[in-house]
């Protein structure tokens, strides 16, 4: 059963984000500026209205300090904490070099990372808000970033040129990239399916063990990713629900297992997936096809609605970042850094399905409208899924019966 919670915004919602506390409160930004703390059970706890006028594009609270709320609007990052009512108690501005349009904290509460519309990827240091890195290799906008758990000092990116990279922050470069495209391809997708409805990644989560990634995309499909040893990219999957593009993808921290994951498109279905026994979460004694031989490419180049070929550039399913001067030792991870070195593309294996895999979501229902946000709460014991649409309201939909 739906439940509506209103009259907290005069604009479409675009974010949602929780605490990790149990009676912990929901935050939501809205267009033109406008953020809502809600208590769980659905009452406005705050509300404001930030200077300038900008989107509110992300929240995202502190995991070690869950009173700490980081609001994106514009270029700038906006600290919020709910016992100082009055307004920002932080703000960092010109954080990103164009609009932000994603924002995450690792799980020691002391790195924030964006992602702009300028292809940036950016990290900053907490509580100071101090730059530490910027990464330059999206050749588009980058609407997506995720830390792996367990591994603080490692991020996801994924972006509007279709790929999705993983960086190790002590490096200067990728430790890999994944091309969509490239692997659409592999898949026997149609061209003119790619042509129409391109895979740009709009989403990227990792689920709590930290090796399995979901990316939300246009093509309809939800990517799946596994990371192994030494940070290496094991194997890829996909996920087929969704009518058009997949706006928004979220693994749940509170079921049985780590592995449920939440995901909302511009069809306005929002579907719930069990992937404990996909062969990608689960590969044990699961055929394992290899993948072709990759081949080069050129990639979109930089452009907000239709992309555009770029001259004299190659890209292959899977780049391995070189190592480059003092990296000659071991990875992050504790692999011999060599392993980042000239390996095959080939060494990836794309699976589609397996055996005892049932390849539907385990639940889907149409929300009715174009969603904007899903996500994932735990509203006093009741695991629900809140979703932000094209209104000023948002929906939550009890999972009590799973």
């Amino acid at each position: 059963m739906a439940r509506q919670w209103c009259e907290g915004h005069s604009t479409p919602v675009l974010c949602v984000g929780i605490t990790g506390s149990p009676e912990g409160l929901l935050a939501s930004g809205s267009e033109e500026g406008e953020v809502t703390l809600w208590t769980q059970e659905g009452n406005i706890f705050w509300h404001l209205h930030l200077p300038g006028e900008d989107d509110v594009t992300n929240a995202v609270f502190s995991p070690v300090a869950p009173g700490l709320l980081y609001v994106s609007h514009g270029k700038t990052i906006s600290v919020l904490d709910p016992r100082n009512l009055k307004g920002a108690v932080e703000e960092f501005c010109g954080a990103g070099e164009e609009e932000i349009n994603g924002l995450a904290v690792n799980e020691t509460g002391s790195a924030l990372a964006l992602a702009d519309d300028s292809g940036v990827v950016r990290v900053l240091e907490l509580p100071a808000g101090k730059i530490s890195r910027t990464f330059r290799r999206h050749t588009n906008i980058c609407s997506s970033v995720a830390f792996r758990p367990h591994r603080p000092n490692n991020l996801i990116s994924a972006g509007l040129d279709m790929q999705v990279m993983l960086w190790g922050l002590q490096k200067t470069r990728p430790l890999w990239t994944l091309n969509l495209q490239e692997v659409n391809e592999k898949g026997g997708q149609q061209k003119d399916r790619q042509l129409f409805n391109p895979p740009l990644a709009h989403c990227v989560s990792v689920a709590t063990c930290g090796n399995i990634l979901a990316c939300a995309a246009e093509d309809g499909h939800v990517h799946l990713l596994r990371i192994g040893n030494g940070s290496k990219l094991e194997q890829q999957g996909a996920l087929k629900g969704h009518s058009q593009g997949v706006s928004q993808a979220h693994f749940l921290r509170f079921l049985p297992h780590p592995y449920w994951l939440a995901t909302g498109g511009n069809d306005g279905m929002v579907a719930l997936w069990d992937l404990s026994q996909h062969p990608v979460v689960a590969p044990e004694g699961k055929a394992k096809p290899e993948a072709p031989a990759a081949h080069c490419r050129r990639p979109w180049g930089k452009g907000k609605n239709k992309p555009h070929p770029q001259k004299n550039s190659k890209t292959n399913l899977v780049k391995e970042g070189t190592v480059g001067k003092g990296d000659d030792e071991e990875t992050e991870e504790g692999g011999d850094s060599e392993d980042f070195v000239g390996r095959e593309c080939s060494s990836l294996n794309p699976t589609a399905g397996a055996e005892g895999f049932n390849p539907g979501p385990r639940l889907s229902f149409s929300h009715g409208n174009k969603v904007n946000w899903v996500c994932p709460a735990l509203l006093k014991g009741e695991p629900s899924l809140v979703v932000a649409d094209q209104s000023s309201s948002l929906t939550v939909y009890s999972l009590a019966g799973l």
